[in-house]
């Protein structure tokens, strides 16, 4: 495991709080949507088109999905951006649903990953890569038997 990885997993663990499964203490609705709407408007910007944006999440710990169209993209295949509710922590995907994308994903071009990642920088939003959302979740929350990982905590339905 990386140095970076340590720093991103620490990051997850010091978020965690057992009393807030969907949001945390601090939690900002507006400003939340503000900044999620902004990185709508980067990915657009950045990927030259108009971005898919769903805004209506209920019961999880993610605010919404910014879905890419696949002919924006050099992999050549859609991409699901998910923006959590905490921290203001994203990921992405590649094709698939978003309710799926707990599962591993190839594909994401590094073009298209750097993008992304650029628009995130620039407000501020933390990339998580997939293979750190994809370990085992170990903090102090009481998940439901299916929730085993990190991506559990931060980016699915709660």
């Amino acid at each position: 495991m990386t140095i970076e990885d340590q720093r991103l997993l620490a990051l997850l663990r010091n978020l965690d709080d057992p009393e807030h499964w969907e949001f945390p203490r601090d939690y900002d609705h507006v400003a939340t949507r503000a900044r999620f709407d902004q990185l709508a408007a980067h990915l657009d910007q950045a990927f030259g088109c108009t971005c898919s944006v769903d805004r209506g999440v209920q019961d999880a710990s993610f605010h919404g999905d910014i879905v890419i169209p696949a002919v924006a993209t050099k992999g050549r295949d859609f991409i699901i951006v998910r923006f959590s509710n905490f921290g203001s922590l994203i990921t992405a995907t590649t094709g698939g649903v978003a309710a799926d994308t707990a599962e591993p994903a190839d594909g994401l071009h590094d073009e298209d990953r750097s993008r992304i990642t650029a628009a995130a920088a620039a407000l501020d939003c933390v990339w998580m890569p997939r293979h750190v959302l994809r370990k085992r979740y170990d903090g102090p929350t009481e998940m439901d038997d299916w929730q085993q990982l990190w991506w559990h905590r931060y980016f699915d339905y709660m």
